[in-house]
């Protein structure tokens, strides 16, 4: 039973969840399925790499017969479940979606849906076919604090939203990770920056303006990963460099720390570059000879840009400047909220609200649990999208978070400011095709 055959009449049952992909992302999401307070249990796993598949699948006490190689060896069977997360890199999301699409599988999407218009326009074809629900991971959506300002917002108390100032600080070392070293380096092998990392924010800013997009204008490059900036002395490996202890992007630094699970950050990163499974002195060695992470940040083949800024216009004249940058630590987004009658300043758990009228200030603390970072659960969001989305197949609404259509808003932004970024001008999006 999918979403739209079961509006109103929810299960008797738990719902059964097949992850497609147990990475990073979709292990955090498969293990949070059993811990969110909804009667859900996941079946089955289809991943490729052995030793993953069987950490996850023995964490989740799956039988072999449910720990699959593939997507493919998926859907060469009956449909398993009434839900399936597809967790895939960014250009492996296409074909299994639509492929569990055609077979009733109601479906949650890790972010973005695809790197281009024409996948994304594939998944939305197969979603009208077939009646299913497709819901994307916009993990920023589910937290206490998004809740608290959303709703101190449609109060009305601070009057209208005329602008915002966005920042997403994406840290000096989740940069040269993932988006110079590792899967995101490249817009032809993964996707470009600003719909890889931030079409969450996009989809978040959105819903803080309340109101549509009009018009997108962006500039950023890649100023500084580049060979003209590699220093004196440096190696092609970290291990190799004599540069190494004074470099801050120094893979040798990052992943051996990683080796304690008390740094949280540290440890998440290395799990990754040994491949999915838990680091250990001899695997981050062998990652770091070998491996894609021990190269020098300056001697790459990564194009994506590492800062931009991007200027939006919304139907009612409100705007919103959104700069994203490798150049920070890892820290929590920081946002000031304009509005006629007040101001929010927000740094991801504190919101200091300004009454114009009053001149009283006063700041809420929403106590988020975990930091704003992948490693950290994404301030509460990764469980709250979880729970959100389990509580809507379950209980048969017909209603789902972080819908298609409306996540389909914050993607046609990050095409646009790429445009726009590309070709130096403003991109009408009235006339904008994909």
């Amino acid at each position: 039973m999918n979403l739209a055959d079961g509006r109103g009449r929810g299960l008797d049952r738990p719902l059964r969840v097949v992850v497609v992909g147990a990475g990073a992302r979709g292990a955090a999401y498969a293990d949070l399925v059993g811990t969110v307070g909804v009667p859900a249990e996941v079946v089955a796993i289809a991943e490729p790499r052995a030793q993953v598949r069987d950490d996850v699948g023995d964490r989740l006490h799956l039988p072999a017969d449910a720990r699959l190689a593939s997507w493919q060896d998926l859907v060469d069977r009956p449909r398993l479940a009434d839900l399936a997360i597809v967790a895939t890199q960014d250009r492996d999301h296409v074909d299994p979606v639509v492929a569990l699409a055609d077979l009733g599988y109601d479906l949650l999407v890790e972010k973005p849906l695809a790197p281009t218009a024409e996948g994304i326009a594939a998944i939305v074809a197969a979603a009208d076919r077939t009646g299913v629900t497709v819901a994307v991971c916009h993990v920023m959506r589910f937290t206490a604090y998004t809740h608290t300002l959303l709703d101190l917002l449609a109060t009305g108390d601070l009057g209208e939203v005329m602008a915002v100032q966005h920042l997403e600080p994406i840290g000096w070392e989740h940069f040269a990770h993932s988006f110079v070293r590792g899967n995101w380096r490249r817009r032809d092998t993964s996707s470009f920056l600003l719909l890889a990392k931030s079409c969450h924010d996009l989809d978040w800013l959105h819903a803080v303006v309340g109101d549509e997009p009009v018009r997108v204008s962006s500039f950023g490059s890649r100023g500084h990963f580049r060979a003209e900036h590699r220093p004196d002395g440096a190696a092609d490996r970290c291990v190799d460099c004599e540069v190494e202890p004074d470099c801050p992007y120094s893979a040798a630094r990052l992943y051996r720390r990683g080796l304690d699970p008390a740094d949280a950050s540290a440890h998440y990163f290395a799990r990754i570059a040994v491949g999915g499974i838990d680091p250990t002195p001899e695997r981050v060695e062998s990652a770091l000879r070998d491996g894609p992470w021990g190269r020098c940040v300056y001697d790459l083949d990564n194009d994506v840009v590492d800062h931009q800024v991007v200027t939006i216009e919304f139907a009612r004249g409100a705007t919103v400047a959104f700069t994203l940058t490798a150049f920070t630590p890892s820290e929590g987004r920081r946002t000031r909220v304009f509005a006629t009658h007040g101001q929010v300043v927000g740094d991801g758990r504190h919101l200091e609200v300004t009454d114009f009228r009053s001149g009283r200030m006063r700041t809420i603390d929403t106590h988020t649990h975990g930091d704003e970072t992948a490693a950290g659960g994404h301030g509460g969001g990764d469980a709250g999208m979880v729970r959100a989305v389990l509580t809507a197949l379950h209980d048969g609404r017909g209603e789902i978070p972080s819908g298609l259509a409306e996540s389909l808003v914050s993607h046609r932004l990050a095409f646009a400011g790429d445009l726009a970024r590309r070709e130096s001008r403003v991109v009408d999006l009235a006339e904008f095709a994909w």
